[in-house]
This record gives C-alpha cells, sequence and structure tokens, in this order.
C-alpha cells in the first residue's frame, strides 16, 4: 500500500457510490485522490491503484493516459494550464501564455528549477466566454487573466 490510510479511505468513499462489482468505475476518482498524495502518478501508484480497485493495471494506465488532468511525471507544486484551444486563443490565452512563459522563463511542459511552477497548455475548459482561462492544479479556475491578474496569481501562488 503507498497510499496513507485516509486516501484509500476517500477512494473507499469513492467506490461506494457504485454497485459492488463495478469497482472500477471509481479509477478516475481513485487516480486524483492519489495525485493529490503524491503529486504525481507513478507507475508503482498504478498498479497499487489497480490492485486496490481490482482491475488491470494497463487499464488504469489507459485511464491516467488519456486525460491530460493526471501528471505522469514530477511537476511544479502549482501546475498552471492555460486554455490554447481557438476561442481562448483568440480572445487572449496565446498572449496570457506568452506572459507566464516569460515571467516564469519557462515553456509549455517545463518546471521552474525552484519546483514551483509547471506550465502546461490545455484543451477546452468550457468557458469560452472568460477567456483567457487557466486551471491551477487542476482544481482552480481563473477567468478574464489580465497580465495584472496573472502577476498577482503568481505572486499568491509562491507564498
Amino acid at each position: 500500500m503507498l497510499l496513507s490510510e485516509a486516501s484509500y479511505k476517500l477512494i473507499d468513499r469513492e467506490v461506494a457510490k457504485y454497485p459492488p462489482d463495478q469497482k472500477q468505475s471509481a479509477c478516475m476518482s481513485a487516480l486524483r485522490i492519489a495525485q493529490v498524495e503524491k503529486g504525481w502518478l507513478s507507475p508503482e501508484l498504478m498498479q497499487d491503484v489497480a490492485d486496490y480497485l481490482g482491475m488491470p493495471a494497463i487499464a488504469v494506465q489507459e485511464v491516467a493516459t488519456f486525460y491530460n488532468m493526471y501528471n505522469l511525471k514530477p511537476c511544479g507544486k502549482h501546475k498552471i494550464t492555460v486554455c490554447t484551444n481557438l476561442p481562448c486563443a483568440l480572445s487572449g490565452g496565446e498572449r496570457a501564455a506568452h506572459h507566464l512563459k516569460e515571467k516564469l522563463g519557462i515553456d509549455y511542459k517545463e518546471t521552474t528549477e525552484d519546483g514551483q511552477f509547471t506550465l502546461l497548455e490545455g484543451e477546452c475548459m468550457g468557458a469560452c466566454g472568460d477567456a483567457p482561462v487557466l486551471l491551477v492544479n487542476n482544481h482552480t479556475m481563473h477567468s478574464f487573466m489580465t497580465n495584472e491578474k496573472l502577476d498577482a496569481l503568481v505572486e499568491e501562488l509562491k507564498k
């Protein structure tokens, strides 16, 4: 067992939402819980989730590699995903991404030397009217991101 008892209890709560013979339905939630605790999904951690849910490891890996919210390698403490889908790109997404790249000194799929920030580009986040939008650590969406708001966000995350 690679996770804390608290994380397994959270996974159990997710499993309880499904019929007993459908434990694998909690796979996405279990991966999210594991990633919150460990920061990323190592092959060993995916195997542990598979064993816990009674499903083949390859099936867990298929889920983890299909969705971009799962980290398959270590990343920064703060993962910033900028929507670069066409509506956001045309409404300031590219500008916001360029500003973050300059401010952080990294490109997409890179992590700052201090391990604080990883910058990614993402697909539609379902908030085209709020562009440019970005997601921090898969949990918090930020909308209408001006350069000033981006600077303030980076400073707040540094604290």
